[in-house]
This record gives structure tokens, C-alpha cells and sequence, in this order.
């Protein structure tokens, strides 16, 4: 079975300068769940990227994988 919160914790560990200040919580309610992701303040950009486009990668990769286990996933950049 997928962890989604592993999933997200080491997507974000591979893009930053500072794996060690990356930090998700989850909240799970039924089949919805919320990933809220928290990085150093300097890797903000990194994780966001030009116009989003790194953080709706990251969301899309992990829709993708919370819907093989019939989950609904959100993820917050905090």
C-alpha cells in the first residue's frame, strides 16, 4: 500500500538544499486526505517554482498515486 506521506517527504527531500528542514503533516478524514508541506524558508522557490509548475507536478504526481489506493489527496506548501 502507498504512504502518501512518504511519497511527498521524499519528492520534496530530492528538490531541496535542506532535506533535514522538510516536514509533512497528514490529515486524514474518510477518504479525503490533506498534506500540508513544510520546507526551509530559502527552499520555498524551489519546491513552488517558476509560475507553480514544480508545485502542480507535485501535486499531480501524488493524485496519481493516492488514486491507486482510492484515495482524494490535497497538498498545501506551507
Amino acid at each position: 500500500m502507498v504512504e502518501l506521506k512518504k511519497v511527498l517527504t521524499d519528492i520534496a527531500k530530492a528538490i531541496v538544499d535542506e532535506p533535514e528542514k522538510v516536514e509533512v503533516t497528514e490529515t486524514v478524514t474518510g477518504n479525503d486526505v490533506e498534506l500540508t508541506l513544510h520546507v526551509a524558508e530559502d527552499d520555498m522557490g524551489k519546491v513552488i517554482g517558476r509560475h507553480g509548475k514544480i508545485a502542480k507536478s507535485i501535486r499531480l504526481v501524488m493524485k496519481a498515486a493516492a488514486n491507486t489506493i482510492g484515495k482524494r489527496v490535497t497538498v498545501e506548501i506551507k
